[in-house]
């Protein structure tokens, strides 16, 4: 199942959405036809899929430099963004002698140069917040969770990405030589004091669009589709403005994204639904930026004319997962987040190590069995709002099979992350349990292969 980003600069919440699990009747409905949709969009608008994207995870890519936009697995780098409070401090013994409340800034050599910004400041409990900004791809801020000064090594944690620095201090209190880690392959980065002739000025943020009126019922006023290229290694559904751009998806990913099933509820697809892979572009009518009921929505109405698609629901006794509430109780952290902003749900460096920002008990459901597992998931939590939390397992090779990960064999490291369901308990106070369930399914009636433009 893919995932899907809306673009921080035109839109509020957070930046990375995953499909959320739809419930329904199981009664006969059909989709309403929207007018031909036609007209290109050019992929020069999107050129190196680095800005702010909607995104599957890939671990294949060797190293991805980007800005809060790539739901995706990233071995290297990964610069995020974040609508967080900024981090405090615990250091456990202050530095009396040189005070690193201040502006620094240092380039990152990872394939390109980023110029990176750290601005320090004092936390009301004597410690210290700080905000990294990586002013090459776009400068968002990014609140850093936790920074020490222990004598003269500078720790900072990025939790939500994966991230770490950790650095020296030189006797002049000038400059911080360190190294940044995310994945397995830490990266030097050397930190000076900025002064105000010499401070790097940070981009302001862009202006962002409103949002569409909730009840509008938007199309796409303009869409292509077009096969995909053989050696295309990117699978993702990307929001960059208004415009969708959907990357090397075949119909069966399509549907389980538009219509919050898993594919395994998918009954009667033919095979080169899931085999042959398009690219779509298109664009909507109508004034704002779409929510992602819309966005779905309009997915849902270019597959059915485009694809000439029927359906009707019903109801099969399927292998699911039942996600609850532990004996524990959870041990979930409300999120502070806009709650009409969409979540964010993104591995870190590997797979299996999760973060999510701002999402429901529906939006994290529909990652595990969208991405992690091979069988719906059904919500019995009882749960209710948005939370931030993190989840860090060691798969295994029953998981992300359908996104063509290569799970590592198995460690016997005493550091290795426990199972996914051991982790699900202890870490969050929740539990996933295998059984049989009667589940919602979607029995196709027709379908074709689209029409080009």
């Amino acid at each position: 199942m893919p995932f899907y980003v809306s673009d921080k600069r035109t839109n509020q919440g957070t930046n990375k959405y995953n499909l959320t699990v739809a419930h329904n009747s199981g009664v006969r409905t059909s989709a309403p036809a929207c007018p031909e949709l036609q007209g290109p969009i050019s992929r020069k608008d999107c050129p190196n899929m680095t800005d702010r994207v909607l995104r599957k995870p890939d671990f294949t890519r060797n190293l991805l430099l980007s800005v809060a936009g790539w739901l995706t697995v990233t071995v290297a780098v990964l610069f995020g963004l974040l609508d967080a409070a900024q981090g405090r401090a615990q250091s456990p013994t202050e530095n009396t002698a040189q005070s690193i409340a201040d502006t620094w800034q240092g380039t990152l050599h990872a394939g390109q140069d980023l110029r990176t910004v750290v601005k320090i400041s004092k936390a009301d409990d004597g410690g210290y917040k700080a905000v990294f900004y990586s002013i090459d791809q776009g400068g968002a801020a990014l609140p850093v969770t936790k920074i020490t000064l222990d004598g003269t090594t500078v720790k900072m944690t990025l939790t939500m990405i994966g991230g770490t620095y950790e650095g020296k201090l030189s006797p002049d209190g000038k400059s911080i030589t360190g190294t940044w880690s995310q994945g397995q392959n830490p990266l030097p980065l050397n930190l000076t004091r900025a002064t105000p002739e010499t401070e790097w000025t940070i981009p302001p943020p862009p202006p962002k669009l409103p949002p569409m009126d909730e009840n509008a019922s938007p199309t796409f006023e303009v869409a292509t589709i077009k096969p995909s290229k053989p050696d295309e290694q990117r699978k993702a559904i990307l929001v960059q403005g208004r415009r969708m751009h959907i990357i090397n998806q075949p119909l069966s990913a399509m549907i389980s994204f538009a219509y919050g099933v898993q594919v395994k509820q998918i009954i009667g697809l033919p095979a080169w639904a899931d085999t042959d892979k398009y690219d779509i572009d298109a664009e909507p009518d109508g004034e704002g930026m779409p929510n992602d009921k819309q966005w779905k929505g309009m997915i849902q109405k270019l597959i059915v004319e485009r694809y000439k698609f029927t359906f009707h629901r019903g109801k099969k006794e399927l292998s699911v997962y039942v996600l609850s509430v532990a004996k524990t109780g959870p041990k979930l952290t409300k999120s502070e987040g806009d709650p009409k902003g969409l979540p964010g749900l993104f591995f870190r460096g590997r797979p299996g190590d999760l973060g999510v920002r701002n999402a429901n008990m529906a939006d994290f459901v529909g990652l595990l069995q969208g991405a992690v597992l091979d069988r719906p998931v059904v919500d019995q939590t009882g749960l209710t709002g948005r939370f931030d939390f993190s989840l860090n397992w060691t798969p295994d090779d029953s998981q992300f099979a359908g996104m063509g990960a290569k799970i590592p064999p198995p460690t016997d490291s005493a550091n290795a992350p426990p199972s996914l369901y051991t982790a699900i308990q202890e870490q969050i106070g929740l539990k996933l349990d295998a059984t049989k369930a009667l589940a919602d399914v979607i029995v196709i009636d027709h379908v074709e292969k689209p029409s080009e433009n």
